[in-house]
């Protein structure tokens, strides 16, 4: 560093030489370490917290992390010069609730369960994020106004209310296999979430029997646990998967992951698969699996029904921040919903994802019902409940497949757990268009 300039005249400058051998030298080493030093303080930035950080929580693990962070995280990072710390886990609710106690809640969650979200909402630890999305991005159904104000918007989205099933197998072969001792695959497992697979087979049967009427009063609160729609709804799933004289059957299903289900099928153990559009993304159910619509005739309900279930993976904003509202904004735009759809992970209802965006002729069927405008679409009833009380229905829906005489005191016992006085129930979770 030069001396700095105080305004007086210097002496007559001495002879001037060529620097020596040994100052270049010096001055060689002295700039590669100042070069290592430079690429040392990246690394430091980078990975120490130096550089504009947003912590994000999502369910997604394994391979389905690692292509959410390739397709859609990274090239967020790469534009925008923020890191976004990405945590991952199968408990996510619970990994939630107990950052939020701590006060180390991440900046964004995407939840899939809007009677979660609702319950943040009016412990007033969600922020508003309608400022942040696109305008007519999304219906109304999947973004709700609160107070005049949208806290969540979905990043991708599911059809529930479906049959998988083999490859080149007539309508005939269908309705038959449906009503056949052992033809629906059917794994309860999913980690700390299992269960939830029974869930959707009582939502769905309610929904395509009775009606979205029904069920929106059900999955809202006003309808009892233990009145006649809901408690035919159990009786009809067991009958459905025999849980009653085949306990091969049921032990199977108690032992196998949702995900693993396919591989019961592989081996000839059954052949229908009542689950969700994302399951298309898990080995075993690509290309070779044909997909039915699951009201009449497989589930009893009406041939002319335009009814259907429907999930999503809802984001959320816990802390604002300069770089996690860079984040959101970046999550509703269509660009990053079109990358994370074309993986097989679901499906967008971004107006500016476009049903020639997905690649085949399944997923572009698909996709088109969650987008009809004519459709009735109702979020799956047990994420949209208060989560005590989803979780207490998943718990029982294993509960009842072990033991079907138990039906009883396990919907006394929920219709007990959804009296208490601090819970917070969504208004509605039906609605039409997309």
């Amino acid at each position: 560093m030069s001396a700095p300039d105080d305004g007086r005249t210097s002496a007559v400058p001495a002879r001037r030489r060529g620097p020596s051998r040994r100052m270049v030298r010096t001055v060689v080493a002295v700039a590669s370490c100042l070069a290592l030093v430079a690429v040392a303080a990246v690394v430091a930035v980078r990975h120490f917290g130096k550089e504009p950080t947003v912590t994000l929580l999502a369910n997604w693990t394994g391979a389905e992390a690692r292509r959410f962070q390739a397709d859609v995280l990274a090239p967020f990072e790469k534009r925008h010069h923020i890191h976004v710390d990405y945590q991952g886990s199968s408990a996510e609710s619970q990994v939630l609730s107990a950052d939020v106690e701590a006060g180390t809640q991440p900046d964004i969650a995407v939840l899939t369960g809007p009677g979660e979200l609702a319950s943040y909402y009016h412990d007033r630890r969600l922020k508003p994020v309608g400022d942040l999305i696109p305008k007519n991005a999304f219906g109304a159904s999947w973004t709700p106004s609160f107070g005049g104000k949208v806290y969540w918007f979905p990043l991708k989205a599911d059809l529930k209310s479906i049959v998988w099933y083999p490859s080149g197998t007539s309508e005939k072969q269908l309705v038959r296999a449906a009503h056949e001792p052992g033809q629906w695959c059917l794994g309860m497992g999913s980690g700390a979430t299992s269960g939830w697979p029974g869930t959707d087979w009582i939502e769905d049967i309610l929904l395509q029997r009775y009606g979205s009427r029904t069920y929106d009063q059900w999955a809202s609160g006003a309808l009892p646990w233990t009145s006649p729609p809901v408690r035919k709804a159990w009786n009809a799933w067991r009958n459905m998967v025999r849980a009653e004289g085949d306990p091969d059957l049921v032990g199977r299903a108690l032992e196998t992951d949702y995900g693993d289900a396919s591989a019961l099928a592989g081996e000839g153990k059954c052949s229908l698969e009542h689950q969700g559009s994302f399951v298309g993304a898990k080995k075993g159910w690509q290309k070779r699996k044909g997909v039915y619509r699951s009201s009449s005739p497989l589930l009893g309900g009406k041939a002319d029904s335009h009814d259907w279930e429907v999930s999503g993976d809802l984001v959320a904003l816990l802390n604002s921040t300069p770089q996690s509202r860079e984040l959101i904004r970046y999550l509703a735009s269509a660009e990053a919903q079109r990358q994370w759809s074309r993986g097989g992970t679901g499906f967008s209802v971004n107006a500016g994802v476009k049903e020639s965006d997905y690649p085949d002729k399944q997923r572009r069927s698909l996709a088109h019902t969650l987008r009809d405008q004519q459709a009735m679409h109702c979020f799956d009833a047990s994420d949209a409940m208060p989560p005590s009380v989803r979780d207490a229905f998943a718990r029982a829906t294993i509960d009842f497949l072990a033991d079907p005489r138990r039906l009883d005191s396990l919907l006394r016992n929920l219709v007990a757990l959804s009296s208490e006085s601090d819970l917070t129930w969504l208004g509605s979770v039906c609605a039409t268009g997309s």
